[in-house]
């Protein structure tokens, strides 16, 4: 699909249109994958790019946006590296605020993570090696779905799927504590309660692994929330790893995922080991 396929989501801002910008260039040389649709919304969707010797490993990734922008086509660039590596790799989509608040993005990611499994092994991949990631708001419901058990058990599975968790610039705290200037738009009305539901750092109840990813000139809310969370999953027993991205920012750590080069490619493969 292409952005104008979708329906209008809100304006970009200055830094956003630039990211968009960006990765739709890094992506444009990516082969197309293949679609799949979850629903009649068409942000209710997934993309598979196969890999062409695929090893079992699956890595399903969530773009960024606040919640309000992205279009899963934004993380074609990332496919070609991580094809490369033996990796199938899938970009998920999500209805979006402010038409859609929470939980709607976060139940489409679960649907799109159970619909990725069903058809794992046709691309040659093994749904007992699926990962999830995301950047930015993207690398929140990640997170969450590493955390919680509701999801998995509405979907009739017996335990959580998910053999690590890869959020790059994730958000993990919403509420007092938080860092925000401004409470996001996607969590609706103000209710304490659903600032500590959508927060993955709240409540731990599953023991996915993590590899934590962000810049060294991310926000520096963010960097805080991830610190927290690394010490936090520490204390709950939690395998977890932190990477700092030299010389990154909230964007460049995203955009530098798809460079072999770069320090989270080979991290992230040797993790999902």
């Amino acid at each position: 699909m292409r952005p104008s396929d979708y329906p209008p989501q809100e304006p970009f801002s200055e830094v956003a249109q630039r990211y968009h910008d960006t990765v739709t260039k890094l992506g444009a040389r990516t082969p197309p994958g293949e679609e799949i649709q979850l629903g009649e919304d068409p942000y209710r969707s997934l993309v598979i790019y196969p890999s062409a010797a695929p090893d079992g490993r699956i890595l399903a990734f969530m773009h960024g946006g606040g919640w309000t922008n992205g279009y899963k086509e934004w993380l074609a660039f990332m496919a070609p590296a991580l094809n490369a590596a033996g990796v199938t790799f899938a970009s998920l989509g999500y209805r979006l605020a402010p038409q859609h608040l929470f939980p709607a993005g976060y139940e489409d990611a679960a649907a799109g993570l159970v619909r990725l499994m069903a058809e794992a092994t046709r691309f040659g991949g093994d749904p007992e090696r699926l990962y999830v990631g995301g950047h930015s708001a993207g690398g929140h419901y990640a997170a969450l779905l590493a955390t919680r058990d509701h999801w998995w058990r509405m979907h009739g599975l017996e335990e959580n799927p998910l053999a690590g968790c890869l959020p790059i610039s994730g958000v993990f705290k919403f509420g007092e504590g938080s860092g925000m200037a401004m409470r996001p738009r996607f969590l609706g009305s103000e209710d304490p309660d659903a600032d500590r539901i959508a927060s993955p750092i709240s409540l731990i109840e599953d023991k996915t692994p993590f590899l934590i990813a962000h810049g060294d000139r991310d926000f520096p809310h963010l960097m805080a929330q991830a610190e927290e969370m690394e010490g936090l999953l520490r204390a709950h027993l939690v395998p977890v790893e932190r990477l700092i991205v030299t010389g990154a920012d909230h964007f460049t750590a995203s955009t530098w995922a798809g460079n072999p080069q770069g320090l989270w490619l080979p991290r992230a493969l040797n993790f999902m080991q």
